[in-house]
């Protein structure tokens, strides 16, 4: 849930980058880093083993702009992708307003993205939410590799669900649709906030 400061005029939305081990969610979040200037951005920090692999997370403060006399900033994550770190996924998940499941669009890697939505689905539930519940955007990233399933399967195998949610083709190393997936992401969970104060409003009514 978004954090308000009402004595700062501040609103923090946390946006949590989830998928399989080198899908690609830190390259994400190195691209965003890179490109913004500095009065935009905030330190990003990340724990990484040896292979380059994020143990723990990345966090990146992103001011964004105002909104109804409240600067909106974005602190963006992500979670490991080893089966070992789950325990963190599931702390790094807590409280989050959007989500991006970035998923590895080599055709050897589709396992490892089902299981890492479903696990996604799982520690969700740890928080009484749901997919259905929460803003999210499939990135199908590394589309510039050779051995990639076509987006049409992708949709069939990653976003089933009865309400699509949108997606973006990316390759993230490159840039290439990085902040496409990150303003999608940002103005569902905008949406969602002031479209949840204004049904609260009328319901006051």
């Amino acid at each position: 849930m978004s954090v308000i400061n009402y004595a700062k005029r501040t609103i923090d939305f946390k946006i949590v980058y989830y998928g399989p081990g080198l899908a690609g969610k830190t390259a994400n979040l190195q691209y965003v880093h890179r490109c913004l200037p500095h009065a935009n951005k905030g330190r990003m920090i990340s724990l990484a083993t040896g292979d380059d692999r994020t143990i723990y997370f990345d966090f990146l403060p992103v001011s964004a702009l105002t909104v109804r006399g409240f600067e909106t900033r974005f602190q963006l994550y992500t979670v490991p992708g080893q089966v070992q770190y789950d325990m963190t996924r599931r702390l790094v998940l807590r409280g989050a307003d959007g989500l991006v499941f970035v998923a590895d669009s080599q055709f050897e890697r589709l396992r490892e993205n089902v299981e890492s939505l479903r696990n996604l689905e799982t520690n969700l539930r740890e928080y009484e939410c749901t997919l259905d519940e929460i803003p999210h955007v499939l990135q199908y990233n590394k589309r510039d590799l050779p051995n990639v399933a076509p987006v049409e399967y992708l949709e069939f195998v990653l976003n089933r669900r009865a309400r699509r949610v949108p997606f973006v083709e990316a390759a993230a190393l490159e840039g290439e649709g990085v902040f496409d997936t990150l303003n999608t992401v940002s103005r569902m969970a905008l949406a969602s906030e002031f479209g949840s104060e204004r049904r609260g409003h009328d319901e006051a009514s």
